[in-house]
């Protein structure tokens, strides 16, 4: 393999601070083929960029998200290794990223930044939350993934160009590993390091408001892979509203006092929550039958696009 068959992908905004050491750090490594796209940055990011080499290009909207698709559209490289430009990875670590693609044993690779991470370089609440949106995740797709918002990745050609990606915000690495899961895409998880930020570079990232956003992502996009927790959560909801106003019905009926309004609202939520469950179960079926017969499709369709791969 020539390491000219590698576009390095770096999405940026305003990391004049690290960007270039970055990029240098990956030609030392033998990478060359290093494409910034850039969200309007307000510093010297681009130029710094340009200065060592790299290909920049400024992206036409808002958001990492939006950057990351209308890159993968431009970009025709046999593989693809994105990484963020923050300075918390270490281009030497591009190796472990790419060596599964390469052996054919991975589609998509994903970099745990938990295996060896810096002190300092998670916050507690960081920390907390992406444990906690990893559980989600699992529980969700039923792929315990180790590290599902990791910014250092590495991808095939096909898997690239098969993406259906919409998420603009920070919300796309689940995005892109939640359809890498639907697409059948073989997913590798590798050890990385994982670095202290940068003291002049600042975080993007708000922890509350995006974990929020990642959460309601996950969430969302279960209802087309796991309609059975999509609606059992919402099942859940509402039968767990009704135990509690039927528990208060019965209190007061002890007392002497019938609450019809409420005895009526509670066998309405008891109900809408065992529909719920039911039309889960319904739902879980379709899919399933509908996934299967969408991997056949696809086995078709690729093996008339790549026919070389049956050689």
């Amino acid at each position: 393999m020539s390491n000219e068959e590698v576009c390095v992908l770096i999405p940026t905004l305003n990391e004049e601070a690290t960007i270039g050491q970055l990029i240098r750090d990956f030609r030392s490594e033998g990478f060359d083929n290093i494409l910034v796209i850039d969200g309007n940055s307000t510093d010297a990011t681009r130029s710094i960029a340009e200065a060592e080499g790299a290909r920049v290009i400024i992206q036409s909207g808002k958001g990492k998200g939006q950057a990351i698709q209308e890159a993968f559209i431009l970009i025709d490289s046999k593989y693809v290794v994105m990484i963020d430009g923050d300075g918390t990875y270490l281009a030497s670590d591009v190796h472990a990223i790419i060596k599964p693609l390469l052996e054919g044993t991975a589609d998509h690779v994903m970099g745990n930044r938990f295996a060896d991470y810096e002190a300092g370089a998670f916050t507690k609440l960081n920390h907390f939350g992406n444990r906690m949106l990893n559980k989600l995740f699992g529980f969700a797709y039923g792929e315990w993934l180790d590290d599902i918002l990791t910014g250092y990745r590495g991808y095939t050609h096909r898997a690239v160009k098969s993406f259906e990606l919409r998420e603009v915000g920070f919300e796309i690495e689940s995005e892109m590993t939640i359809d890498s899961i639907k697409k059948d895409h073989r997913i590798k998880v590798v050890p990385i390091s994982y670095l202290k930020r940068h003291y002049k570079a600042d975080t993007k990232l708000h922890p509350v408001k995006d974990g929020a956003r990642i959460a309601k992502t996950i969430y969302k996009m279960a209802r087309l892979h796991n309609p059975m927790f999509y609606f059992g959560i919402i099942g859940v909801a509402f039968m767990l509203a009704g135990f509690i106003t039927g528990l208060f019905v019965v209190f007061q009926w002890v007392q002497g006092i019938t609450r019809i309004p409420l005895t009526i609202l509670t066998a309405i939520l008891l109900l809408a929550g065992f529909q719920m469950f039911f039309f889960g179960m319904l739902s879980d079926l379709t899919v399933s039958l509908h996934r299967e017969n969408l991997r056949m499709i696809r086995r078709l369709s690729e093996d008339l696009r790549y026919p070389e791969d049956k050689k």
